[in-house]
């Protein structure tokens, strides 16, 4: 799995001009299913983001994780995370998992993400033409891969 990470004030997502989901202080956080992904990869993921520490403590250093904070987590499904650019200028997708196999392990990767935070987990509408609004703070991005552990 790879997740696209951005750490936010704020962030929605809509579909048709209607809101899906919304958080305020947390992380969004655009998730990529690969065929090979397995449960392990969600475990290790959703482990990972729980106790990233990039929220600032009292003397303004990333030091402290989504629980320390109490922060939200929005998740979006997101198949263009494993595009590849190799050839040519139109990106191929074929990195991608089918929607067959990438929609129940989102499906799984939400629902363990919320049993770790003790809350529920917004998301965007899987498959959907989606509009994500998002208030990045810091700017701080991270691209993490659960195949890589990084």
């Amino acid at each position: 799995m790879r997740a696209l990470v951005q750490r936010v004030s704020r962030a929605s997502v809509s579909v048709a001009g209607g809101a899906c989901g919304a958080i305020g202080t947390g992380l969004l956080v655009l998730v990529g299913v690969a065929p090979a992904d397995t449960a392990d990869d969600i475990d290790w993921l959703v482990r990972k983001l729980v106790g990233l520490r990039v929220f600032e403590d009292d003397a303004g250093v990333m030091n402290r994780s989504l629980q320390d904070v109490g922060g939200e987590l929005l998740a979006v499904s997101q198949f263009t995370l494993y595009a590849s650019t190799r050839k040519g200028n139109r990106p191929s997708w074929s990195g991608a998992a089918p929607p067959e196999i990438a929609q129940p392990m989102f499906d799984r990767f939400v629902a363990a993400a919320a049993q770790a935070l003790g809350k529920p987990v917004p998301t965007g509408r899987f498959g959907a033409d989606m509009v994500v609004e998002i208030v990045n703070v810091g700017p701080v991005t991270l691209m993490i891969d659960s195949v890589a552990r990084e």
